[in-house]
């Protein structure tokens, strides 16, 4: 995913010179393309994510549509008064990129996971807050949100994830993306957890859903009346912690059109997510994932 990020930022700044990519003295040997297309516009401010956050600010007032870059945990947790205040507060047109996502930087320790993000983030007004599941999503992404004024959070994937999609032609704020339609039970994936809900559906020769959700906020609420009104049930599944995550969101979302009336039955929904605990191994994305519970039923 982190390619495709830097690929289409490329793609865009040929046709705005508003855009400018902050590091945090990360992204060596993928942001160094960027660089070069566009030394004006780049800049690595070291090991100072909260500052990076205040220069974004003070770029994107000057009129630039500011990307930070940086491993998840260090441009959320670290800076969340920045983002809250700086960014949030004046509504800025500042993007935050947040590479490894979950627990793709798995060996290296629990202070090097990004499993809270969703959560903290998407209860600050005004940001939007992303998470797509496969290089084509995030492309798609990127094109949108060079577009679009105001804050936004995008968590990418680390490296070497599959595309999952041949090709989507637009993307609209808020609207899941359908992977495949069947019947029964819908399926609803957010971020790198796509790949996987995809293989098991198949492998398992199950003929349900799965629509992947590259929006956490805002979610269409019309698009999911629609999707309860089709299945008798639905699965959330993330790479986030349970408590106030993507299927969180989802709950909420259907609380919101029970009260509306839109809705005249509240759907089966199963939330799978990292419980209330700290993974504090050291191992593959893949194996924190199987300790935290991150798997499908059949």
């Amino acid at each position: 995913m982190r390619t495709a990020f830097i690929q289409k930022l490329i793609e865009e700044a040929k046709s705005d010179d508003k855009i400018f990519l902050i590091t945090g003295d990360l992204g060596f040997s993928v942001l160094e393309p960027f660089q070069q297309e566009f030394p004006d516009r780049f800049l690595n401010v070291g090991v100072a994510e909260q500052n990076m956050t205040g220069v974004a600010a003070g770029l994107a007032m000057e009129g630039y549509t500011v990307f930070t870059y940086s491993i998840a945990n260090f441009p959320t947790l670290r800076c969340i008064e920045q983002i809250r205040y700086d960014v949030c507060y004046h509504d800025l047109n500042v993007k935050i990129i947040a590479v490894g996502g979950g627990y793709a930087y798995a060996s290296l320790g629990a202070s090097h996971h990004a499993t809270e993000d969703f959560g903290m983030l998407r209860t600050i007004p005004n940001l939007t807050v992303c998470a797509p599941g496969d290089p084509i999503e995030t492309q798609a992404l990127v094109s949108l949100l060079t577009r679009e004024k105001g804050p936004a959070y995008v968590r990418l994937g680390k490296a070497g994830e599959p595309k999952i999609h041949s090709s989507i032609p637009n993307i609209e704020k808020g609207e899941p993306v359908v992977v495949r339609k069947g019947k029964e039970k819908a399926v609803f994936s957010t971020g790198a957890m796509l790949k996987y809900a995809y293989d098991y559906l198949n492998n398992n020769d199950l003929q349900y859903s799965l629509y992947s959700f590259p929006f956490i906020k805002p979610i269409n609420g019309g698009a999911i009346r629609e999707i309860i009104s089709s299945h008798q049930s639905i699965v959330t599944i993330e790479e986030h912690q349970k408590s106030a995550g993507f299927g969180s969101a989802i709950l909420e979302v259907i609380n919101d059109l029970m009260e509306a009336n839109e809705i005249s039955k509240f759907p089966s929904l199963k939330r799978i997510a990292i419980p209330d605990q700290f993974v504090g191994v050291a191992g593959t994305q893949e194996h924190l994932r199987g300790i935290s519970g991150l798997f499908l039923p059949i």
